[in-house]
């Protein structure tokens, strides 16, 4: 008897097959779930809890450039927009609900609460 060996898959073949079962999956929650939906996963429609975070490392590291001058582009549910630097977010009213908090540690010259 002769010995024959079973012909194995390639490595290109078993990646092509794994790559179909994701768009396949992703189609699959697309039309289930609603297009939407998946945009959020991809896109979040908002970054506050990002800009709050970035802004306690400035204050924390006590990075006076990031906190005074470093422009953030705070995006909030609803399309709106805010491009304010952390000092701004933390000092002004208009943005107190979003929750960024005042740094004590950095003075931002040329910059007053009133």
């Amino acid at each position: 008897m002769e010995n024959k060996k079973a012909q194995g898959m390639s490595i290109t073949t078993i990646i092509l097959i794994v790559l179909g079962l994701v768009v396949l999956v992703v189609l699959i929650l697309g039309f289930t779930t609603g297009w939407s939906n998946m945009k959020d996963w991809v896109v979040p429609s908002n970054n506050v809890q990002a800009i709050v975070d970035k802004c306690n490392i400035a204050c924390a590291t006590g990075s006076t450039y990031d906190y005074c001058t470093t422009l953030r582009e705070l995006k909030v549910e609803g399309g709106v927009k805010v491009t304010k630097d952390c000092w701004d977010l933390a000092n002004l009213e208009a943005y107190n609900a979003y929750g960024i908090e005042l740094c004590p540690a950095i003075t931002c010259d040329g910059k007053s609460s009133d």
